[in-house]
């Protein structure tokens, strides 16, 4: 199954009393993170990850089909950096919590990172 922006809408409308609460909170936290993005702006959400624009220069590319060489200009894209909290859930090397909220911090002293460990 897909989550799309409809499916977060419906998951997250029965902690804010209803769609209308929850559409407006998704589509505001969306439209932040775009407009800062777009201005340059690092958005980091910690235990989550950080958004940013990376500059990519200017290349050659091949046209498979005909295998005319062009140029592909420089040009600035978004990237998305998961929170190593983020990439421990995805990789199984940490469980989702089933109660509560994944990406809070856990309390002091009762996590080991696995992150330098030999």
């Amino acid at each position: 199954m897909t989550v799309n922006k409809r499916v977060l809408i419906d998951r997250i409308a029965p902690t804010l009393g209803g769609r209308r609460p929850a559409a407006r909170a998704v589509e505001a936290i969306l439209d932040v993170i775009v407009r800062a993005v777009v201005d340059g702006e690092q958005v980091s959400v910690t235990g989550f990850g950080t958004f940013q624009a990376v500059e990519i220069g200017s290349r050659t590319a091949r046209n498979p089909k005909t295998g005319t060489v062009v140029q592909v200009p420089a040009r600035r894209v978004p990237r998305f950096r998961p929170h190593a909290r983020f990439r421990d859930f995805a990789d199984g090397r940490r469980g989702v919590p089933q109660d509560g909220i994944a990406i809070r911090k856990d309390p002091k002293g009762t996590h080991t990172s696995t992150r330098g460990a030999a």
